[in-house]
C-alpha cells in the first residue's frame, strides 16, 4: 500500500509520537508499504531508512491542509494514517478537519483523548474537536480498552484496538558497560539505581516519585533517582512548568546528587540507561495503560516497574513480581514498592514477560500487521 503518516513531531525524539511514526513507518516499508511521512519543516534533513519524509507543514493551519491533500493526490496514497496526541499540534484546530479535506481514506490513531488547547474558553469545543476527528475518520485506531470503551460511547463504531510498541529497541552500545554508566551518576556498585523515562507532565506524577525517593533516603535506602531522556520534548509550555516544578521539588527536598537527569540521549544511550536501572517507577496519574509507550520500552528491556493502578482492573495488569501495582499518588506506597524490589534481586530478575511474549504482542511487527490489516479492510 502507499501511505502517508501524518504526525505533529519530527524528528523522532526518544519516548515521543515522531518517534513512533518512525518505528512503525520502519515496519510497514519492511512489509512492502510505500512510506511516506507528512511532518512539520522542522523534519528537513531527517534520516529515513526505507521510507521518504515530506517536511511541509510550517503551522497546522488550512493551509497545510491543502498542501497535505494535494501532496497526497500527487503520490497516489491510497490512505492516510494521522499520528494524534493534542500536544503534538500545539494549539490548533484544523488538523481536526483533515478527515474532511485530505480527498483520501483518512485513519486517525489516538495516542490519548486528552482535549486540545485550541484557544481560551474553548470550553466544550476542546472535547467535540476530538469527537469531530474521531467521527471524520474513515476508521480509528486506539490502545488501551478505556479509550475505546470512551469512544463507542461517543458514538463512533469502527474502533480497533491495536498495542503501543515501544520506541526504544533494546539495543544498547557495543561498548556498554552497566557498572561504569552507573558510576558516572555517582551509584556504587551495592547502591541503587532508580529510573523514570519519558518526557515530564503534570500526569506522569513525578513529583510523587521525587518525594518517593525522599522518604527512601530517610528511610536510609541508598537510592539515587535519574530521568532517562529529554525531560521536555517539544518545548510544550506544559511540560516547561512540569520540569521547572520538579527541579524546585528536589531543591525543597534537599536531594541535590540524589535526582539527576541524563538530558537528550540517543536511542541506544536510552536503551543502556534503561538496562542499567534496577527499578523503573512510572506513577501514572491516569493509572497504567496499554497507551503508554514508557511502559512498553520498560517491558521490552526487561526492567522491574513500579506504577500506579489501572482506573478499571484488567486481567493484564496483575500485582506481583516484579510489576508492582499502587494507589495513584500513593507516595509512601511507591517507596515501599520500590524498597521491596531493591531488597530481592531475585523478585528483580523475574519479569514475569519473556522476550518472545513481549515480541509477539507489543513488537512492531504485529503492529505493522494489525495497522495493514484494518487499513486493508476500511479504506
Amino acid at each position: 500500500m502507499r501511505l502517508g503518516l501524518v504526525t505533529g513531531e519530527f524528528p523522532p525524539m526518544p519516548g515521543g509520537i515522531g518517534d513512533y511514526t518512525a518505528e512503525l513507518a520502519r515496519s510497514l516499508a519492511a512489509r512492502g508499504s510505500e512510506v511516506h511521512v507528512i511532518a512539520p519543516t522542522s523534519a528537513a534533513g531527517a534520516p529515513a531508512a526505507g521510507w521518504t519524509v515530506h517536511p511541509v507543514v510550517r503551522t497546522w493551519s488550512l493551509g497545510a491542509l491543502l498542501r497535505i491533500r494535494r501532496l497526497a493526490r500527487r503520490l497516489g496514497l491510497q490512505a492516510l494514517l494521522v499520528e494524534y496526541q493534542a500536544g503534538a499540534y500545539r494549539p490548533s484546530a484544523p488538523i481536526h478537519f483533515l478527515p474532511t479535506v485530505a480527498g483520501v481514506p483518512t485513519f486517525t490513531t489516538f495516542h490519548d483523548l486528552l482535549a486540545p488547547h485550541l484557544f481560551p474558553l474553548a470550553g466544550r469545543l476542546r472535547r467535540d474537536a476530538i469527537t469531530f476527528l474521531a467521527r471524520s475518520s474513515t476508521g480509528v485506531i486506539v490502545a488501551d480498552p478505556a479509550d475505546e470503551d470512551e469512544l463507542h460511547r461517543r458514538g463512533i463504531a469502527d474502533v480497533a484496538r491495536i498495542p503501543i510498541g515501544s520506541n526504544i529497541r533494546c539495543a544498547p552500545p557495543a561498548d556498554f558497560d552497566r557498572d561504569a554508566l552507573r558510576a558516572r551518576y555517582g551509584v556504587a556498585p551495592a547502591d541503587a539505581l532508580v529510573g523514570h523515562f519519558g518526557f515530564l507532565h503534570p500526569s506522569k506524577g513525578a513529583d510523587d516519585l521525587v518525594l518517593a525517593i525522599a522518604e527512601l533516603v530517610r528511610r536510609g535506602v541508598a537510592a539515587t533517582l535519574v530521568f532517562v531522556g529529554d525531560a521536555v520534548g517539544n518545548g510544550d509550555a506544559t511540560t516547561v512548568a512540569c520540569s521547572d516544578g520538579i527541579d524546585r521539588l528536589v531543591r525543597e527536598q534537599r536531594l541535590a546528587g540524589r535526582v539527576l537527569r541524563s538530558g537528550l540521549l540517543s536511542p541506544a544511550d536510552v536503551s543502556a540507561h534503561l538496562l542499567a536501572c534496577d527499578v523503573l517507577v512510572l506513577p501514572y496519574r491516569d493509572g497504567v495503560s496499554f497507551r503508554h509507550g514508557t511502559l512498553m520500552a520498560a517491558f521490552a528491556h526487561g526492567c522491574p516497574v513500579v506504577t500506579t493502578l489501572p482506573p478499571v482492573p484488567a486481567a493484564e495488569w496483575r500485582d506481583g513480581g516484579s510489576l508492582r501495582l499502587v494507589p495513584v499518588g500513593d507516595v509512601s506506597a511507591i517507596a515501599s514498592a520500590v524498597q521491596v524490589l531493591l531488597a530481592d534481586p531475585g523478585l528483580r530478575a523475574r519479569t514475569g514477560r519473556s522476550p518472545a511474549a513481549f515480541a509477539e504482542r507489543f513488537g512492531w511487527d504485529s503492529i505493522a500487521e494489525w495497522t495493514l490489516d484494518f487499513v486493508g479492510r476500511a479504506a
